[in-house]
């Protein structure tokens, strides 16, 4: 009961911060600016990478992508190289996605670990913003609706999974989750997107519902792919900065791999509008 009241309370605290942040575009861009070094040292940890580097290249990646969006009303140049970075991210993700497959351990070369650090956390860290930023027209329902949608898909996938799963959905990476697991947040999320819709009136129901399905499938996937890198390293968590919940990766993992995915789906959407 005492590690359940540490997790909500400390799960509250974080919804808490990120809402209030939310709320302006200057507290957001720092919040997440913090959040992606930290998740950088978590990550740098589990793959025994000790260098300065990764810091340096999210600080610059950030530094060009997020605040020049304040700085210049013409953002076409800009725009450009974001889709540059969006295909290499993406890329890269879909690289990670055939090594959760593999019965091989993930890659520790150096060259993977930078273009990991930079392609995966950093990138996935950069979009999460841009899809509050969404093209030029500050949306924080956009990120608040994305993290709740995790969140209902992570909380019914654990409930269900516990107390009514049978068939494991990937028993040599991740031995408690299950297939009834994963249906039940794909389903919950699907009747979280129809709520988010009606409190909201930045996108229609059949985009916030898509959006759902891509949280569940790939917000999963990220999921696993951080607890294949928390088994070759042999720990449980990622860190210990959130009592009750571990490091801030481990709360961060499914929504990082999934931005890109999102970021591409509302670039669709922007674009066909």
């Amino acid at each position: 009961m005492k590690e359940l009241s540490k997790r909500l309370i400390f799960g509250a605290l974080f919804v808490i911060i990120l809402v209030v942040s939310a709320q302006h575009q200057y507290a957001l861009t720092a919040l997440f600016f913090v959040f992606g070094m930290i998740c950088l040292k978590e990550f740098n940890l589990l793959i025994e990478q000790r260098n300065t580097l990764s810091y340096a290249m999210f600080s610059i990646l950030y530094s060009v992508f997020a605040f020049w969006n304040f700085l210049t009303e013409n953002n076409n140049s800009l725009d450009e190289a974001t889709q540059i970075l969006h295909v290499v991210s993406i890329f890269v993700l879909l690289f990670l996605i055939r090594d959760l497959f593999s019965k091989k351990s993930l890659p520790k070369l150096l060259t993977n670990r930078y273009i990991n650090t930079t392609f995966y956390i950093s990138t996935g860290i950069l979009f999460l913003l841009l899809i509050a930023i969404n093209f030029g027209q500050y949306s924080p329902e956009n990120i608040i609706g994305i993290f709740v949608l995790i969140w209902i898909n992570d909380s019914f996938a654990y409930l269900i999974g516990k107390n009514f799963g049978r068939q494991k959905l990937f028993e040599s990476v991740s031995p408690k989750k299950t297939v009834e697991g994963f249906l039940a947040g794909v389903f919950f999320s699907a009747i979280g997107s129809y709520i988010i819709f009606k409190l909201t009136d930045n996108l229609l129901f059949s985009k916030w519902l898509i959006l759902s399905v891509i949280v569940s499938v790939f917000g999963t996937i990220g999921d696993l792919i951080e607890s294949k890198y928390k088994r070759q390293a042999e720990v449980k968590d990622s860190g210990t900065l959130i009592p009750g919940h571990g490091g801030l990766l481990d709360r961060l993992d499914s929504a990082i791999f999934v931005a890109p995915f999102i970021y591409l789906l509302l670039r669709i959407l922007n674009y066909v509008s």
